[in-house]
Protein backbone atom coordinates (compact mmCIF):
# COMPACT_ATOMS: atom_id res chain seq x y z
CA UNK A 1 0.00 0.00 0.00
CA UNK A 2 1.02 3.29 -1.12
CA UNK A 3 1.36 6.53 1.00
CA UNK A 4 -0.59 9.82 0.02
CA UNK A 5 0.89 12.71 -0.05
CA UNK A 6 -2.25 14.47 0.06
CA UNK A 7 -5.87 13.33 -0.97
CA UNK A 8 -8.46 15.46 -1.53
CA UNK A 9 -12.52 16.18 -0.74
CA UNK A 10 -14.85 14.50 -3.27
CA UNK A 11 -15.68 18.74 -3.06
CA UNK A 12 -11.98 19.54 -4.32
CA UNK A 13 -12.19 16.89 -6.76
CA UNK A 14 -15.01 17.98 -8.18
CA UNK A 15 -13.25 21.82 -8.46
CA UNK A 16 -10.10 20.43 -9.62
CA UNK A 17 -12.15 18.45 -12.50
CA UNK A 18 -14.02 21.81 -13.61
CA UNK A 19 -10.90 23.91 -13.45
CA UNK A 20 -9.53 21.02 -16.40
CA UNK A 21 -12.82 21.21 -18.56
CA UNK A 22 -12.92 24.79 -18.40
CA UNK A 23 -9.36 25.69 -19.30
CA UNK A 24 -8.49 27.77 -22.32
CA UNK A 25 -5.57 25.52 -22.71
CA UNK A 26 -4.62 21.92 -22.64
CA UNK A 27 -4.81 21.27 -18.55
CA UNK A 28 -3.46 17.95 -17.03
CA UNK A 29 -4.00 19.02 -13.25
CA UNK A 30 -3.10 21.36 -10.41
CA UNK A 31 0.64 22.22 -9.11
CA UNK A 32 0.26 22.56 -4.88
CA UNK A 33 3.32 24.43 -3.42
CA UNK A 34 4.15 26.35 -1.04
CA UNK A 35 6.34 29.65 -0.88
CA UNK A 36 7.82 32.18 1.76
CA UNK A 37 4.79 34.87 2.52
CA UNK A 38 2.77 36.70 4.70
CA UNK A 39 3.27 37.68 8.46
CA UNK A 40 3.34 33.89 9.54
CA UNK A 41 5.96 32.64 7.02
CA UNK A 42 4.72 30.70 4.44
CA UNK A 43 1.69 30.17 1.94
CA UNK A 44 0.22 27.48 -0.14
CA UNK A 45 0.10 27.88 -3.81
CA UNK A 46 -1.87 26.36 -6.83
CA UNK A 47 -1.18 26.40 -10.63
CA UNK A 48 -2.44 24.81 -13.56
CA UNK A 49 -0.16 21.79 -14.91
CA UNK A 50 -0.02 21.58 -18.87
CA UNK A 51 2.38 19.06 -18.54
CA UNK A 52 3.92 16.43 -15.94
CA UNK A 53 7.30 18.40 -14.35
CA UNK A 54 10.46 16.13 -13.32
CA UNK A 55 10.85 15.35 -10.41
CA UNK A 56 7.39 16.72 -9.06
CA UNK A 57 5.37 14.37 -6.66
CA UNK A 58 2.24 12.74 -8.73
CA UNK A 59 -1.00 12.35 -6.45
CA UNK A 60 -3.93 10.80 -8.57
CA UNK A 61 -7.00 10.74 -6.56
CA UNK A 62 -10.78 11.09 -7.10
CA UNK A 63 -10.10 10.82 -10.70
CA UNK A 64 -7.56 14.09 -10.77
CA UNK A 65 -4.36 14.80 -10.79
CA UNK A 66 -2.52 16.47 -8.23
CA UNK A 67 1.43 17.23 -8.95
CA UNK A 68 3.29 18.43 -5.77
CA UNK A 69 6.42 20.52 -5.74
CA UNK A 70 8.90 18.63 -4.04
CA UNK A 71 10.19 21.33 -1.89
CA UNK A 72 6.79 21.04 -0.41
CA UNK A 73 6.49 17.31 -0.33
CA UNK A 74 7.54 17.46 3.49
CA UNK A 75 5.47 20.34 4.58
CA UNK A 76 2.24 18.87 3.10
CA UNK A 77 2.30 15.10 3.94
CA UNK A 78 -0.88 13.70 4.97
CA UNK A 79 -2.77 17.17 4.05
CA UNK A 80 -6.49 17.07 2.95
CA UNK A 81 -7.24 19.36 0.10
CA UNK A 82 -10.96 20.67 0.23
CA UNK A 83 -12.60 23.70 -1.75
CA UNK A 84 -15.19 25.64 0.75
CA UNK A 85 -17.82 28.19 -0.82
CA UNK A 86 -19.26 31.11 1.63
CA UNK A 87 -21.55 34.19 0.64
CA UNK A 88 -18.30 36.29 0.42
CA UNK A 89 -15.57 33.58 -1.01
CA UNK A 90 -14.27 30.54 -2.50
CA UNK A 91 -11.23 28.79 -2.70
CA UNK A 92 -9.09 25.45 -1.90
CA UNK A 93 -8.25 25.03 1.77
CA UNK A 94 -6.01 22.86 3.66
CA UNK A 95 -6.22 20.77 6.27
CA UNK A 96 -2.45 20.12 7.20
CA UNK A 97 -1.42 18.13 9.53
CA UNK A 98 2.06 20.02 9.54
CA UNK A 99 0.32 23.06 10.18
CA UNK A 100 1.60 24.69 13.55
CA UNK A 101 -0.31 28.17 13.09
CA UNK A 102 -1.68 30.72 10.92
CA UNK A 103 -2.09 34.43 10.48
CA UNK A 104 -4.89 36.52 11.64
CA UNK A 105 -6.09 37.54 7.85
CA UNK A 106 -5.76 33.79 6.76
CA UNK A 107 -3.07 34.72 4.45
CA UNK A 108 -0.46 32.77 5.42
CA UNK A 109 0.59 29.83 7.64
CA UNK A 110 3.23 28.63 9.69
CA UNK A 111 4.59 25.04 8.60
CA UNK A 112 6.55 22.21 10.05
CA UNK A 113 8.26 19.70 8.10
CA UNK A 114 6.60 16.19 8.59
CA UNK A 115 8.09 13.37 11.24
CA UNK A 116 9.05 10.83 9.12
CA UNK A 117 9.59 8.47 11.92
CA UNK A 118 6.11 9.33 13.39
CA UNK A 119 4.57 8.66 10.35
CA UNK A 120 6.73 5.02 9.96
CA UNK A 121 5.68 3.89 12.78
CA UNK A 122 2.24 4.91 12.11
CA UNK A 123 2.46 2.93 9.14
CA UNK A 124 4.53 -0.12 10.93
CA UNK A 125 1.18 -0.70 13.94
Amino acid sequence: MSFKIMTLTDTAAERVAEIIEDSDEPVIGVRVGVKNAGCAGMAYTMNYVTEAVAGDDHVEDKGVHVYVDPKATLFLLGTVMDFEESKMTSGFTFKNPNQTGECGCGESVQLKQADLKALAEARAS
